[in-house]
């Protein structure tokens, strides 16, 4: 094998191997596995969870497609495949469904996975791209990748079998989110933390309410009403008339009716068509409403009635920014 030093043939190196590898994505994509369909509707029948197994680099790939399955409303695990062969099959129930993946379907560890399968009747898919293998001859579902060269220049490491495999997990995992329904706010249940978990947070759970809240009534003398603004911190104030909303002052509210306001009252300075969002509005979507409205806090209402207040500094903390 040649031996390449410059930094132009380091990244032509480089650019071949993404090449091969788009490529390869791109024949799947027209070459989709006969099976992937069929296996993928005898998840949705299935009562338990969907056990996924491999070794070596199939077992980096497999850990990858479970992880992806379980956030995405597919409840699954991996089961590494030595480790089934000294008491891990316990896990594996008559309810379940398994995903075993073999580049070469040939893999002797998994074994004792397809005797296991086979023994309870458990339903058994194969990823391979060896459509005679003993895998997939065993396996009720194949889903067979196409044999293409490795990018490896030697075509001998796991390189583009490796990322097929792995688009193809992606591909069964969104197309079961498809099937199910699947929701931004289901989405949000898996991921609670990091900044996609504070994305999907919905703003009732950041919102300021009660007490906190800068409330005064429409016939407020505006001197009142200052102070309520300054105790409160958000500059703004909720006014409010017959326990409605009847509209909000915010900072610029007050420059611009800045003759005779100390002699106007809450309701002649207002802004009667607040920008309001519900309290089940997502975090991400409040803030993208703040950003275009070139505000910096937003009132939270239900049916006409306040129900708390975000400032832009909330999302920050709330780490959504």
């Amino acid at each position: 094998m040649e031996q390449i030093e410059s930094a132009a043939d380091i990244l032509d190196a480089a650019r071949k191997v993404l090449q091969i590898e788009s490529d390869a994505l791109a024949h799947l994509a027209d070459h989709m596995p006969d099976d992937f369909v069929p296996a993928l509707e005898r998840i949705m029948q299935i009562k338990g969870r969907v056990i996924v197994c491999g070794i070596g680099k199939s077992g980096h790939i497999g850990r990858k497609i479970a992880a992806t399955l379980a956030s995405t409303g597919t409840t699954a695990f991996f089961v590494h495949a030595a480790e089934a062969s000294h008491g891990d099959l316990g896990m594996v129930t008559s309810h379940d469904i398994c995903l075993l993946i073999s580049n070469s379907g040939e893999t002797v560890e998994l074994r004792d996975m397809v005797y296991h399968t086979q023994r309870f009747s458990i339903p058994l898919i194969g990823l391979s791209s060896n459509p005679d293998s003993t895998l997939m001859k065993a396996a009720d579902y194949r889903l067979t990748l196409p044999k293409l060269p490795e990018a490896c220049p030697m075509g001998m490491a796991p390189t583009t079998s490796t990322t097929l495999a792995l688009a193809l997990g992606d591909a069964l995992a969104v197309a079961l989110m498809k099937r199910r329904g699947f929701k931004d706010a289901d989405f949000g249940v898996f991921h609670p933390g990091g900044k996609l978990g504070a994305q999907m947070r919905r703003v009732s759970e950041m919102m300021h309410d009660g007490a906190a809240l800068p409330y005064v009534d429409w016939r407020a003398p505006m001197p009142g009403v200052l102070l309520e603004m300054t105790s409160k911190g958000f500059g703004i104030a909720i006014v409010m008339k017959d326990d409605a909303l009847f509209g909000v002052i915010s900072d610029g509210d007050l420059r611009r009716n800045m003759a005779g306001l100390m002699e106007a009252t809450a309701g002649e300075v207002a802004n009667t068509a607040p920008v309001t969002v519900a309290p089940d509005t997502l975090a991400a979507e409040a803030l993208a409403i703040l950003n275009q409205k070139k505000i910096s806090v937003l009132l939270v209402a239900l049916d006409g009635k306040p129900q708390g207040v975000l400032h832009v500094h909330d999302f920050l903390h709330g780490g959504v920014m």
